[in-house]
């Protein structure tokens, strides 16, 4: 893609696929999920999870999965706050730009 994806677009994208699973969903599904609109990395990932956890938009816990402990994320009450925030700054961000791309296209 040739748009540069910000920090705040991308926080939404991961709150967008977290809010998908009520119940919690891992880290490598997240990533399979956000890959599905962006070409994004594990490594790009896993700081924009550390910082939404820290900003207590998500919550955090393991769960023990084939043996092992799966670290699971989940959206916090203030992150669905967020994500509507997000969703409603999208809908006008977007049809603005889209606007302006339509005249051009005439």
């Amino acid at each position: 893609m040739v748009f540069n994806t910000g920090a705040a677009l991308l926080d939404a994208i991961v709150l967008a696929a977290v809010s998908r699973e009520p119940e919690g969903t891992y880290g490598y599904k997240i990533t399979q999920d956000v890959r599905k609109v962006l070409d994004v990395s594990e490594s790009t990932l896993y700081p924009v999870l550390r910082r939404l956890q820290k900003d207590d938009l998500l919550e955090v816990f393991d769960m023990e999965y084939g043996g092992r402990n799966r670290r699971y994320y989940k959206v916090t009450p203030q992150g669905e706050a967020q994500l509507r925030l997000y969703i409603s700054e999208w809908i006008s961000y977007s049809s603005k730009i889209s606007k302006i791309f339509a005249e051009v296209t005439r």
